[in-house]
């Protein structure tokens, strides 16, 4: 069955960075676009950042963007959030999620596959 594990949460101070990853498994990985998405306590969950199933054209929120990076490296079925300059407002459990369609996807309900989450809590 399909199988996505997010990790590389944790707390870090404002200002530092975390990396997150994603391990995919009982999926045509490269038939597949990612997205990373994050949900703060009493939020609904968010966009955070899309990328390609070849990793060659990637989209980002507003408000992670010139801080977040997103990559993939189909060889080995991860994606990857790079995350700098992190800020208190980041804090939340991302999660990262995969979907078949071929346009861009911001929208949760687009996507067909879900990592359990990760926490991530900045501290000021």
């Amino acid at each position: 069955q399909v199988q996505l594990v997010d990790s590389g949460g944790g707390l870090v101070q404002a200002g530092g960075s975390l990396r997150l990853s994603c391990a995919a498994s009982g999926l045509t990985f490269s038939s597949y676009a990612m997205g990373w998405f994050r949900q703060a306590p009493g939020k609904e969950r968010e966009f955070v950042a899309y990328i390609t199933r070849s990793g060659d054209y990637t989209y980002y929120a507003d408000s992670v963007k010139g801080r977040f990076t997103i990559s993939r490296d189909n060889a080995k079925n991860t994606v990857h959030l790079q995350m700098n300059s992190l800020k208190p407002e980041d804090t939340a459990v991302y999660y990262c999620a995969a979907t078949p369609r071929i346009s861009i996807s911001t929208s949760s309900n687009r996507y067909d596959y879900w990592g359990q989450g990760t926490q991530v809590t900045v501290s000021s």
